[in-house]
């Protein structure tokens, strides 16, 4: 297990060892000495789901504070391009997004800190992507901004979105009550 910087403060890619045998995969998807070694919350409190088919966008997701969480992201089967946009007041990198694709075979996990909208596009019917997640789901400060509201290119003309996803507000209206705390 490997943990890499990205370009956004407090973003990591986490790269696994998979073990491929006759059998199948098998992927270690966390360690807590490795988190602990690497300064990142160890503290998970629940863990969800989804599967989603070939060309459907889920994002851009994230908790409001009290309830604000640090997310572990992963493909446990499939393929999706994973994007985290920097969401927090007075960070070098405030609207800049960073993408990766997660898949079933490179068993890459991203570690995404608090003040960070994330989303994906499924890239295969029935990508099964896992998260967990360092607090409770809290659906009074459950929200998100609109997919296609900061300049990324999701390659694909007519996504597969929920309602919910389709009216968050656009990145540019969005008075984020996240604080960049870095160097």
């Amino acid at each position: 297990m490997k943990v890499l910087k990205t370009n956004l403060e407090g973003l990591y890619i986490i790269q696994n060892n998979v073990f491929r045998d006759k059998r199948g995969i098998f992927v270690k998807t966390f360690h807590k000495k490795v988190f602990e070694e690497n300064g990142l919350e160890t503290d998970f409190r629940e863990s969800f789901f989804s599967i989603s088919k070939k060309n459907v966008i889920r994002g851009m997701h994230f908790q409001l504070p009290p309830d604000d969480h640090v997310k572990l992201v992963y493909c446990a089967y499939g393929k999706v391009l994973d994007v985290v946009v920097d969401i927090r007041n007075n960070s070098p990198t405030y609207g800049k997004s960073f993408s990766v694709e997660l898949t079933e075979d490179n068993g890459n996990i991203l570690y995404i800190p608090k003040g960070f909208a994330h989303g994906f596009k499924s890239l295969t019917d029935n990508s099964v992507v896992v998260y967990m997640t360092t607090k409770e789901y809290s659906p009074e400060n459950d929200t998100g901004i609109r997919w296609d509201s900061f300049g990324f290119n999701w390659q694909v003309d007519n996504p597969i979105l929920s309602e919910r996803d389709k009216n968050f507000l656009p990145l540019s209206e969005f008075r984020s009550p996240f604080v960049y705390e870095g160097t």
